[in-house]
């Protein structure tokens, strides 16, 4: 017997020879439990090979095909009811109501928040004024070659501004009657007001100089000598009545029969305070709010807040705010960005000015504005489009601007 046979032992080659039966029994197990069971061997040694007997990978799920159409899904609008409703504000007297002009605009009377609803929109349309100066003034040259050859002729500019871009209301800012400008004297106001009445006949609003002593003195002048025409004085404020002012122009504009703006600055709890103040003297047919307008760039969106929220209140019977509001979409040019000569990638400051009171106007539409106060003729045309696509939806979209599927890169 050699050497190696002597180590092997002659119970060896029977093991060996089990191995392969062992292997077999092992084939598909993953788990082995041995019970009663006893082995006396030196050494043994499994082998299982790795993966030997895992489960065969699944088949790959089938794909899915690419879609080539947009699922189409009805829409059918939540129809909110609110308890609030704004009021309704006429502007403007014909003969028959005693007053010379040749139209009217009615501004508020929506009943649902700003063209959330496109089966009940608001009655009556936002309507645009165009602003005129008393006095040359340092304007954009953007601006300036618009108005350059009427600058300094309030009748001619108001004249040009209805017939040549189709305003609807004009309004006439008295700058001269600043004490620390020329500090024109009431008289003057009530003849450059007097000659834009004879000039235009469309409804006028006039714009004071913002002291509250002044104004009280030009408005009350202004309103005797136009009595009966429904102007809109702008405006009134808390101010006049600390001043003891605000009752001499309330009590004449209701004497008259004109309304007057409520001007107060990006709070609510003022616009409540100076309405009722305003309701111990005047209907409140006869009020219109001026919540402040604030350029993009400069808190645009704080002035949104303050529009929506006004809109909201008033729609959920908060009657102190339940007036049409005003916009001076002008304000977007008193941010230097829209006039100031900026690196190119701005654009040009002949589109980017018109961009910035567009914008300025748009944003306050959708918060419920009814009248803007406006300059440039671009963003009139740009905003009157907007509203009428805003009225009527389905003419709004003339291509399938979200078919995002189809588009190939």
């Amino acid at each position: 017997m050699t050497q190696k046979d002597k180590q092997n032992g002659p119970g060896n080659e029977g093991i060996l020879n089990l191995a392969p039966q062992i292997l077999e029994l092992l084939k598909g197990v993953n788990q082995l439990e041995l019970e009663n069971f006893s082995m006396e061997i030196g050494d043994l040694d499994l082998f299982i090979p790795s993966g030997g007997f895992s489960s065969p990978a699944p088949a790959p799920a089938p794909a899915r095909p690419r879609p080539t159409t947009l699922i189409r899904e009805p829409y059918t609008p939540v129809m909110t009811e609110y308890p609030g409703k704004i009021r309704e504000v006429t502007l403007g007297a014909t003969k028959s109501g005693g007053g010379s002009r040749g139209s009217t605009v009615t501004i508020g009377g929506a009943a649902t928040p700003a063209y959330a609803d496109r089966v009940r929109l608001p009655p009556h349309r936002p309507v645009i004024s165009l602003d005129v100066f008393d006095m040359p003034v340092s304007l954009p040259k953007v601006l300036k070659e618009n108005v350059a050859e009427v600058m300094g002729q309030p009748a001619e500019w108001a004249k040009m501004n209805v017939e040549k871009f189709g305003a609807d209301v004009i309004t006439i800012h008295l700058m001269s009657t600043d004490p620390l400008l020329k500090d024109a004297t009431p008289a003057d106001a009530v003849r450059t007001v007097e000659e834009i009445l004879q000039a235009v006949d469309v409804p006028i609003i006039v714009g004071g100089c913002g002291d509250p002593k002044k104004d009280a003195a030009v408005f009350t002048a202004i309103s005797e000598m136009a009595a009966g025409e429904r102007l809109l004085l702008n405006s009134v404020t808390l101010d006049m009545a600390e001043q003891k002012t605000l009752e001499s122009v309330a009590m004449s504009a209701k004497k008259n029969g004109h309304v007057v703006l409520a001007f107060t600055g990006l709070e609510l709890n003022n616009a409540k305070e100076l309405n009722r103040r305003l309701y111990e003297y005047l209907p409140p047919d006869q009020i219109v709010m001026d919540l402040t307008t604030v350029a993009l760039g400069y808190g645009l969106e704080y002035s949104f807040t303050i529009h929506e929220r006004a809109r909201y209140a008033a729609l959920m019977g908060d009657t102190e705010l339940a007036h049409p509001v005003i916009s001076a979409a002008t304000n977007a040019w008193a941010a230097r960005e829209a006039w100031m000569k900026m690196p190119p990638v701005y654009g040009s400051r002949e589109l980017r000015g018109p961009i910035w009171e567009t914008i300025n106007a748009i944003t306050l539409l959708l918060a419920g504005i009814d009248l803007f106060l406006m300059m440039h003729p671009a963003a009139v045309l740009t905003i009157r489009d907007v509203i009428s696509r805003l009225e009527n939806p389905k003419a709004a979209l003339h291509e399938p601007v979200a078919d995002w599927v189809g588009v190939r890169l």
